[in-house]
């Protein structure tokens, strides 16, 4: 029974993201929680803090919350099939975000978070919205990211950006192989490097622990050269119709370059195909 957590802010991309997360469990069996955080606002009065009572608390955020949350059921029961393999919970919390995300990880034993996110958002202009953001970098946790135009389609094609400095292990990569498993999909392990630049000993050694894993899977390995990580991926997703990119959080390297940068005009994957994110 997997447990999987939704977090939802009530909008458009936490509703798609929702959709998204009932296909993609449509055949297994899970508790799925629909969490809604009310964020702890700094109030003062008179150059002082102000303390929220818990019923002040139950009156003002959590009660009106419940009720979305009610209708936010109702909505699922309308308009998607019923799935008997499918138990709901909601959730309604007041606390800081990450720390309530954290808080319901440890204590459902939740196994993948849900996320939605529109676009890039905020001054760092994140591919992903700071919330989405904080949870893949904050929360030890794997998280599925949905962005805003992803559809569910069977996933058959999963690209596997990496760096081969596999500072992680191997354990970690097990979500992929039970992706792999379930839709008899092919894994692409994308490699982008400078001309002439080949791989040392230990990128090596990576490559070959990765052969051994998805030995028993249909996998191929692909080298591109490319100045910028983005670009490359952009044009490898459109190329072999990939349906999901998967990530390592720990591999900073191509993580970093992949959902964190500045030129969001120039590529489409963050608002067209979900994104995987693992953690050890």
């Amino acid at each position: 029974m997997k447990n999987v957590l939704l977090p939802t802010d009530f909008s458009e991309n936490s509703w798609n993201a929702i959709l998204y997360a009932l296909n993609f469990f449509k055949n297994e069996k899970c508790n799925l929680y629909l969490l809604h955080v009310n964020k702890i606002s700094n109030l003062t009065i008179n150059d002082s803090p102000y303390i929220l009572t818990q019923e002040v608390i139950e009156e003002v955020y959590n009660k009106p919350s419940k009720a979305q949350l009610k209708k936010l059921l109702r909505k699922i029961s309308e308009q998607v099939p019923n799935n008997k393999k499918h138990n709901f919970y909601t959730i309604t919390d007041y606390n800081f975000f990450i720390e309530s995300i954290r808080n319901h990880v440890s204590e459902k034993k939740i196994d993948l978070i849900v996320m939605g996110t529109k676009g890039a958002t905020g001054l760092k202009k994140l591919i992903v919205g700071s919330n989405t953001a904080d949870i893949i970098t904050k929360v030890k946790c794997a998280t599925l990211v949905v962005p805003e135009n992803a559809k569910y389609v069977d996933i058959k094609e999963v690209a596997y950006p990496t760096d081969f400095s596999l500072l992680y292990g191997i354990e970690t990569l097990q979500p992929i192989a039970d992706i792999l498993d379930t839709y008899n999909s092919s894994i692409r392990i994308l490699h982008i490097c400078k001309k002439g630049e080949e791989l040392n000993t230990s990128q090596k050694k990576s490559k070959e622990l990765l052969e051994d894993f998805f030995t028993h899977h249909k996998y191929s390995f692909h080298f591109l050269t490319n100045k910028r990580v983005e670009d490359a991926v952009q044009c490898f997703v459109e190329s072999m119709g990939v349906n999901m990119i998967v990530m390592v959080a720990k591999n900073l390297n191509y993580f970093q370059q992949i959902l964190f940068h500045d030129k969001i005009e120039e590529i489409s994957y963050h608002t067209d195909i979900p994104f995987l994110v693992l953690h050890e």
